[in-house]
C-alpha cells in the first residue's frame, strides 16, 4: 500500500491513498470491436453509383472511438500511468523525509483537498472559455501545471512542507483535467441508459487501468535502481501527453455577441449566465433525488482506513522492497481493469442497492484477512507473505473499483444540461470530501493505537476496526434510487432543470 495523489475515484477515484486501492443499441458491448459497412453514393450527376468499403465504427467496451472519445479516454489513461511516481512519493516521505503514518496520512489527505473544490472548476470551465474554448484551453494548462509540479519534486523539493506544496499542484492538475473530461463524459452519457452510460464509464476507468498497468511496474524497479528523484523527473513528462490531446477535442469556440467576439468576462450577459448556472446548481442539489445519494455517497466514502499504516508495516517489518511492491501495484492494476469489466459484463443492470450491499459485504469480509498477514497466520497454513499481500490485493481491488462504478454512472445522469461539469464535479467533491476525512479518521485511529513506523503491536485492532465501520452506511442504503429505472431521474425534469435519462 502506498500514497496516491488523488485522481477519481477517484476517483477515481477519490482515495487519498494508492490502495493494494456509445453505441451499444445493437447489443454488442464487446470490449474492442469494428465494423466495415458498404457504402454506396450516388451523386445528382448522371453518373454511376460508386460502391466502397470503409470502416465506420471502432468499438471498445461499446463505445465509438470517435477523436471526442479517444482524447476523453487518453486523459484517464494519463490519470493511470501518473501512477509511475507513487511508490516514489510513498518512499520518499518515509525514507527521505523520515514522515511516520500518521503524518503520512494527513500529507495524503492534504492532497486531496484540490479535489473538494471540483465544483469551482466545473464553474470556470463552463463560465470562463478560456482563449474561446471551455474544454481544450483548460486541458492543455492542466497538463502544464502537472509537468511543473513533478518538475519541483525532481529537483527543489528537500522538506515535507515543500513536498505538501507539489503534491497538492500535481492533484490541483490532476483535478481539473478530470472535470473537463467528466463534463465530455456527462454530455455524452445524458439521455442514455443505465447500460449505456455504464459502458462509457468503463471505457473511460478501463482506460486509467491500462495506464496503471502500464505503470506498474517500473514504478519499483525504477526506485530500486535510479532512486526517486529519477522517477519524479519521468512523471513530469506525463502530463503533457494531456496538453497533446487537447487538439482532438470536438468543440466550437464559445462566442459572446453576434460581432464574434470572445465573451468578455466583465459583460453583463456573463454575469447573468453565472447568476443562472449558480441558482440552476442550487436547484439541482437541492433535489431529493440528488441530495439523499449525495448523502449516502458521502458517508459511504467517510470510513477510516489503515492503509499508511500498512505501508510501513509491510515495508519496515516485511520487509516488501520497492520492486516488489511494483509487482503488487501491477497486480491491482489488473485487478482494477477485471472489475471494470465485471461492472461492465454482469453488474450494470443490477439495482444500485443490491450491488452496494453485496460488494461492501464482501469488501469487509475480505479486508479481515489483512489481519492474517499482520499476525503472521498466513505462514501457519503454508502461505508466504508476498504471495498473501498479492492475492489479498487482487481481491479487494476488484471488489472495490466494481462498487464505485455505479457512483460515476449515477452521478453522471443527474447532470442537467448545460452545467455538466459543474454539477458532476460537485457530486465527485462530495465522494472527495467523505474520502478525505475517513482518511483523517485513519490516521487518528493510527495515533491513537499507537502504531508508528517501527511499532505495530496493535495493528491488528486498527485493520478490524476500520473494516468493520465500512459497515455502517448500508443502513442508509435506501437513500439510493429503488430500481434501474429512470422515474426517480426524470421525477426533477421541471423548471429550469432539464435532466433526460432515457
Amino acid at each position: 500500500m502506498s500514497l496516491s495523489i488523488s485522481v477519481p475515484e477517484s476517483s477515481h477515484s477519490g482515495d487519498t491513498e494508492d490502495k493494494p486501492f456509445l453505441d451499444s443499441k445493437n447489443g454488442k458491448d464487446d470490449l474492442l470491436t469494428y465494423d466495415v459497412e458498404k457504402e454506396t453514393r450516388s451523386s445528382g450527376k448522371a453518373s454511376p453509383c460508386n460502391n466502397r468499403y470503409s470502416i465506420s465504427t471502432i468499438r471498445c467496451y461499446g463505445v465509438d472511438l470517435t477523436p471526442d472519445t479517444v482524447a476523453v479516454a487518453m486523459v484517464y489513461f494519463v490519470q493511470g500511468v501518473l501512477g509511475l511516481a507513487r511508490l516514489a512519493v510513498s518512499f520518499y516521505l518515509k525514507d527521505n523525509l523520515h514522515l511516520d503514518p500518521a503524518e503520512t496520512a494527513v500529507i495524503s489527505g492534504f492532497s486531496t483537498l484540490p479535489w473538494l473544490i471540483k465544483p469551482l472548476y466545473g464553474f470556470i470551465s463552463d463560465s470562463f472559455p478560456l482563449f474561446g474554448y471551455r474544454r481544450r484551453s483548460y486541458l492543455v494548462l492542466s497538463g502544464l501545471l502537472g509537468a511543473l509540479s513533478w518538475s519541483l519534486m525532481a529537483t527543489f523539493v528537500d522538506g515535507k512542507y515543500g513536498a505538501a506544496f507539489s503534491i497538492l499542484i500535481g492533484s490541483l492538475s490532476v483535478a481539473f483535467s478530470d472535470v473537463v473530461v467528466d463534463s465530455m463524459v456527462v454530455e455524452r452519457a445524458r439521455g442514455e441508459s443505465q447500460s449505456m452510460s455504464g459502458s462509457l464509464q468503463s471505457l473511460c476507468w478501463g482506460s486509467s487501468a491500462c495506464g496503471g498497468i502500464l505503470s506498474a511496474y517500473f514504478s519499483g524497479s525504477l526506485v530500486d535502481t535510479y532512486g526517486v528523484r529519477f522517477v519524479f523527473g519521468i512523471t513530469a513528462l506525463l502530463p503533457l501527453m494531456t496538453s497533446a490531446v487537447a487538439v482532438l477535442v470536438k468543440e466550437q469556440p464559445v462566442r459572446g455577441s453576434a460581432n464574434g467576439q470572445n465573451l468578455p468576462l466583465d459583460s453583463a450577459g456573463f454575469i447573468d449566465s453565472s447568476k443562472d448556472n449558480l441558482i440552476q446548481l442550487w436547484e439541482a442539489v437541492r433535489e431529493r433525488n440528488v441530495f439523499l445519494p449525495t448523502i449516502f455517497i458521502f458517508l459511504w466514502q467517510a470510513t477510516p482506513h489503515s492503509d499508511s499504516a500498512m505501508f510501513f508495516f509491510t515495508t519496515n517489518k516485511l520487509g516488501f522492497t520497492p520492486e516488489f511492491l511494483g509487482r503488487v501495484k501491477l497486480v491491482t492494476s489488473i485487478a482494477s481493469l477485471l472489475g471494470v469489466g465485471l461492472y461492465n459484463g454482469f453488474l450494470k443492470s443490477i439495482p444500485l442497492r443490491k450491488i452496494f450491499l453485496v460488494t461492501t459485504i464482501l469488501g469487509t469480509a475480505i479486508g479481515m484477512t489483512q489481519v492474517f498477514l499482520v499476525t503472521g497466520a498466513n505462514r501457519r497454513f503454508g502461505i508466504s507473505d508476498k504471495w498473501f499481500a498479492i492475492g489479498d490485493s487482487l481481491v479487494i481491488t476488484v471488489l472495490s473499483q466494481a462498487s464505485f462504478m455505479p457512483v460515476l454512472v449515477l452521478a453522471a445522469r443527474l447532470c442537467p444540461k448545460g452545467m455538466e461539469a459543474t454539477l458532476f464535479a460537485t457530486l465527485m467533491s462530495a465522494c472527495n470530501g467523505g474520502s478525505l476525512i475517513g482518511g483523517l479518521m485513519g490516521a487518528g485511529l493510527t495515533r491513537l493505537f499507537g502504531v508508528t513506523k517501527d511499532r505495530f503491536d496493535n495493528l491488528a485492532t486498527l485493520v478490524i476496526l476500520c473494516n468493520l465501520t465500512s459497515l455502517l452506511p448500508l443502513p442508509l442504503l435506501g437513500l439510493l434510487p429503488r430500481d434501474n429505472s429512470n422515474s426517480d431521474v426524470n421525477s426533477f425534469d421541471s423548471g429550469d432543470i432539464e435532466i433526460k435519462s432515457n
